[in-house]
């Protein structure tokens, strides 16, 4: 609960960073958002069709309605069980219906989230009302269409009332700056609309984890309403994926300030629901965190390719969730794949990526790697010395020293079991520095020349860390 309110209070700090509506308009939008891209993200059939070309996915387009004509010729029979009815120049959420099923034993009537029933005729008086433009942009004639009902993840199923979460992802100059993830709430009617009163996550951007969490435009809240289930800490699936898609997405439009939605479907993984060349500004709020500043720091930056952008993203916005954890318990994160340097005889000093192995008890380094270090006499003088492990594994630990105490720096010998059965293998004393931290310790030498890593750090040495393994 003090972690709570900490975020309360930092949600007032911030209050004076958060980027306006006016400001983002002036600043943001006309500059960088040309009127032919904005009308491709605020037409979304269009978009779909241009996104499609591009090879990312959308929603399954079932029907497009475009005249009075049209609809009172659509065969109905068409529709499945489960749709998505949409204006085509709607905003804010406005004037989409979600089915989730056919109504048992009625060929007219589907049944909506909030269980009431929809029939053909109501259908057909929303949809004329979309054609009159009631929900489009300008109030100018529309387009309905009908596309797919996406299928609910099952890691969003605790968290999301009825309908689909999805994803928001701010992008500037091809760098993701800020997302959020949206909950359709009960009070929002199943729908991931903050306006209505769907709940906003906040989102590391390097480690697609949520932080904070706002309800509607400013209610700060820790749970999923009428539950102990925390809001924080959920891991966002496919992570990678939804940044690329957002960013890429910005290329293809020509938006130069975009607001992407993702959802992520069961069966489909993440699509592209929907553009926005006019992104809300809520998701300051769910972040706790202005947009202004961030928006500042990369409108300079030349970033040549997607990659970078996202790269860019990750090291700048990312991270909190990284930090909360060092700061609670004391260990830094790290990977299961770090740069680290190992420090050898003579303060001989070598850079190499190591795999974090928490399923080995001792770190082990390549002999090559070893004679870089300064340690080629002993891996020489232990290979002339060596004997098949029948030999001497019934000698004891004094026994056995006695054969190898000879040998330059060897600190130890040790049996080790591999997929060739058990061996000895010789054991030095150098420094290992991960992330900046420097282990001095006992490390075992063999031959990984055929491995992808010349160094595995084992268990004994990474009683400092605590490992993600999505890092």
């Amino acid at each position: 609960m003090f972690e709570f309110f900490k975020k309360i209070n930092t949600y007032h700090k911030i209050s004076k960073q958060i980027l306006g509506m006016n400001a983002r308009n002036l600043a943001y939008i006309r500059p960088f958002n040309l009127a032919r891209a904005k009308r491709l993200a605020d037409d979304k059939l269009l978009s779909k069709k241009v996104l499609v070309k591009n090879n990312l996915p959308v929603p399954h387009l079932i029907a497009r309605i475009k005249t009075l004509e049209e609809l009172e010729n659509f065969d109905w029979q068409k529709l499945p069980e489960g749709f998505a009815l949409k204006p085509n120049r709607g905003f804010g959420g406005e004037g989409i219906v979600v089915v989730y099923g056919k109504k048992k034993n009625r060929e007219d009537a589907w049944i909506k989230a909030d269980r009431s029933l929809l029939t053909i005729e109501d259908i057909k008086t929303h949809i004329r009302n979309i054609l009159d433009g009631s929900y489009s942009l300008s109030g100018t004639p529309d387009t309905a269409f009908f596309e797919e009902r996406l299928q609910l993840l099952k890691l969003f199923k605790p968290y999301s009332f009825k309908g689909i979460p999805d994803i928001r992802v701010i992008v500037f100059n091809k760098v993701p700056v800020m997302a959020m993830l949206r909950l359709p709430t009960r009070a929002s009617s199943g729908k991931a609309n903050l306006q209505q009163g769907a709940i906003g996550l906040g989102i590391d951007l390097a480690t697609g984890t949520t932080t904070s969490a706002v309800q509607g435009k400013s209610t700060m809240v820790e749970y999923v309403p009428g539950t102990r289930l925390l809001l924080s800490g959920i891991k966002i699936p496919y992570w990678n994926d939804i940044l690329k898609m957002a960013v890429r997405a910005q290329e293809i439009s020509g938006l130069g300030f975009l607001g992407a939605d993702i959802a992520i479907d069961k069966a489909r993984g993440p699509v592209i629901v929907e553009l926005n060349a006019r992104p809300g500004l809520s998701i300051q709020i769910a972040n706790l965190a202005g947009l202004k500043k961030r928006l500042q720091k990369v409108s300079d930056l030349k970033i040549k390719t997607l990659e970078k952008g996202i790269r860019v993203g990750k090291d700048l916005f990312g991270g909190e969730i990284e930090e909360e954890l060092e700061e609670i318990s004391g260990k830094k994160v790290i990977g299961t794949v770090e740069k680290v340097k190992l420090i050898g005889k003579d303060g001989k000093e070598v850079e190499v990526e190591a795999k974090i192995d928490t399923g080995a008890d001792w770190s082990s380094i390549d002999n090559e790697l070893a004679k870089q270090l300064g340690f080629a006499a002993t891996v020489e003088e232990f290979d002339k010395l060596k004997r098949p492990y029948d030999e001497i594994k019934d000698l004891s630990k004094e026994q056995r020293w006695n054969i190898f105490k000879d040998v330059s720096d060897i600190s130890a010998t040790i049996p080790v079991r591999s997929s060739h059965g058990f061996t000895y293998r010789p054991m030095i004393t150098l420094t290992i520095q991960i992330d900046k931290t420097p282990i001095t310790t006992r490390v075992t030498l063999i031959d990984r020349s055929h491995l992808t890593y010349p160094l595995i750090v084992g268990k004994y040495n990474l009683r400092k860390f605590l490992i993600d393994v999505n890092k």
